[in-house]
């Protein structure tokens, strides 16, 4: 880089640092009035906006481990070894416990059936039935429509999925997951 062009992108970084610093002081400089026009707009704008929020359940990261671990010990007691996945309402997993012996594919199968179960807020074993109606279902990303997922409901509404997979059959897996939302209500 030649001693010009070092002069000139010098002057440029300066001058946009200093236009920064200059934006940053005008913005947080207020006149005295301000606060009390300020504090008797707040309450009518906090007003108007509540409409516009909602609020939603979620479970915490104790009691999805608690679902988890309730649906890995159920396995268990029966000598299956399975992956147990809890996703919240929006399909995030809070948890996944893979139990020892666990197939590889059963990480994603066990967050995919979870998906499944919160998304229809419905066991997934159901919603594998209704692929003879409309089997295009199957074509919707992230989802697995084998037995093996559980909704978790609160006061009807669907708030996360337990899902389980590596069991030799969807009832197994089923069973396993409503054994972890059975452990919620203890």
């Amino acid at each position: 880089m030649n001693t010009r062009t070092r002069v000139l992108t010098g002057t440029a970084l300066a001058l946009a640092l200093g236009a920064g610093t200059f934006g940053a002081v005008s913005a947080s400089a207020t006149p005295a009035s301000a606060p009390a026009s300020a504090e008797a707009a707040a309450p009518a704008a906090k007003k108007s906006d509540d409409k516009n929020f909602t609020t939603s359940t979620h479970l915490t990261v104790e009691a999805a481990s608690r679902a988890a671990q309730a649906a890995l010990q159920a396995a268990a007691k029966e000598n299956q070894k399975v992956t147990v996945a809890v996703v919240d309402r929006n399909g995030n997993t809070i948890v996944t416990l893979r139990g020892d012996g666990a197939g590889p594919q059963s990480y994603e199968s066990a967050q995919r059936k979870a998906y499944t179960a919160v998304s229809w807020n419905a066991p997934t074993s159901v919603l594998a039935g209704r692929l003879a109606q409309t089997p295009n279902l199957k074509d919707i990303p992230g989802t697995l429509f084998l037995g093996g997922g559980t909704p978790v409901q609160f006061k009807g509404a669907p708030v996360a999925g337990v899902g389980v997979a590596g069991a030799p059959s969807g009832d197994l897996d089923e069973k396993f997951a409503k054994a972890g939302v059975d452990a919620l209500d203890k």
